[in-house]
């Protein structure tokens, strides 16, 4: 057979892949960061501020099975653009009514929004980008995300430094989205464009169904038969994943409530998230490169055991005089540590998911993560609420080390560095249940 996929050019998924997705993430990013300051302003404790941030991963989370559905059913672009409407109606819903209730259900749909939009990305970078850069392409997407965030909190700090309301930077995401959206109906349907590429990784997997009946697979119980197929290795890899999801999560919501907790000002606690962001943000490509050439566990694990260090050290550090500096520090810590694991979680998933028909088992395995996204927030709240926050931060890091553990034992099992020709369709070693 003639192999007709289109030879790869990082041109081509600049525009569809990238481009989108720093425009969402700069919006989602400037408002995290304020979350737990509006909810606090609104009259919620610390806790229930804590709980509040919790709803965008909890969103996600229930989130990423339908996505799955969705994205197979009606196409990339028009979940993508269902997506950042969707986001616009959680912030119109959390703004029309100065209520906690409100905020929690706007950052929930905010969430829902997110799952969609971050499926549907992953499923098309995992379909196209050839194996060989699979890395360095999916660790670039998880860096775009990482501009927007980088951005985004510097956004806030000036708009509540010039305004004096945290409340406005909503506004912020709401312009995101509609952008989002003009740019999507002005390029071409990705779909349509890389259509033939689909087709041709189908066939070259061994896969001799049309498009259309991949796609009303994925659409009626796809996601369910990949839960139910790969329950090995979802479990396995899927448990380290979900940790490292959940000490990922849990410094974007300790962090603001930590500023709050030592009275750091809003804008300089953003300022402090903004500068982490960025360090964040400039380790993307290193991280992608030293996956490519050297496996995935060379970033996994420095990634995990940096965000475990810097959540002891910080439940070691807020009654001491220097808190602030401490505080600033650790969120340096947390930008190196997540930097140098960037893109990590996506190319796990694309490297154990069915070429030719990657979404339901994508939306499987985000769900694991974003299972550990969720929860970890909630864990933050229920043990700050009960003990204290240096208690809820203690906790995460022990949790960080024992996903260090769990993904330094099963990395090598099923994603070896010289991989093997595959003999189930997604990865896993022969012999393996």
């Amino acid at each position: 057979m003639t192999d007709s996929t289109p030879p790869f050019s990082w041109r081509s998924i600049i525009l569809p892949a990238y481009l989108p997705t720093l425009l969402f993430s700069l919006g989602e990013g400037a408002i995290i960061p304020v979350i737990a300051v509006v909810a606090t302003d609104r009259g919620a404790s610390l806790a229930l501020a804590g709980l509040i941030a919790a709803m965008l991963m909890v969103g996600e989370l229930i989130g990423d099975l339908p996505a799955g559905w969705l994205v197979a059913r009606i196409g990339e672009r028009n979940a993508m653009i269902g997506a950042a409407m969707l986001a616009v109606v959680g912030v119109l819903i959390a703004l029309a009514a100065p209520s906690t209730l409100a905020l929690g259900i706007g950052v929930f749909l905010l969430g829902l929004a997110t799952a969609v939009f971050g499926l549907a990305r992953h499923a098309f970078l995992t379909s196209y980008v050839p194996e060989a850069v699979r890395a360095r392409a999916l660790s670039t997407l998880a860096g775009v995300f990482r501009a927007g965030w980088a951005v985004g909190p510097f956004i806030a700090a000036a708009l509540i430094a010039s305004t004096g309301s945290a409340e406005v930077v909503f506004w912020v995401l709401v312009a995101s989205c509609f952008a989002v959206v003009v740019v999507l109906l002005l390029l071409p349907d990705p779909e349509r464009v890389f259509g033939a590429a689909r087709r041709a990784r189908a066939a070259s997997a061994g896969n001799d169904r049309t498009e259309g009946e991949i796609e009303a697979d994925a659409a009626s119980h796809g996601v369910f038969r990949a839960i139910v197929t790969h329950r090995g290795v979802l479990a396995r890899i899927g448990s380290g994943i979900g940790l490292l999801a959940a000490i990922r999560a849990s410094r974007t919501v300790i962090l603001p409530l930590w500023a709050v907790s030592i009275g750091m000002p809003p804008e300089t606690a953003a300022l402090v998230i903004g500068v982490s962001a960025t360090i964040d943000f400039a380790l993307f490509y290193v991280s992608g490169h030293v996956m490519d050439r050297f496996g995935r566990l060379w970033s996994a694990i420095p990634g995990l055991v940096g965000l475990a260090t810097g959540h002891l050290v910080l439940a070691l550090t807020h009654d001491v005089p220097a808190a602030d500096a401490w505080f600033t520090a650790v969120a340096v810590l947390f930008g190196v540590a997540n930097g140098l694991s960037s893109g990590v979680i996506l190319t796990l998933g694309a490297d154990l998911a069915p070429k030719a028909n990657p979404a339901p088992f994508l939306g499987a395995f985000r769900t694991i993560g974003d299972a550990g996204q969720a929860a970890a927030p909630l864990i933050v709240a229920g043990v700050t609420s009960a003990i204290s926050i240096m208690a809820a931060s203690a906790t995460m890091g022990v949790l960080g080390l024992v996903g260090a553990a769990v993904l330094w034992r099963y990395i090598p099992r099923y994603v070896p560095r010289q991989r093997r020709p595959p003999t189930t369709g997604i990865g896993e070693p022969a012999g393996n249940d």
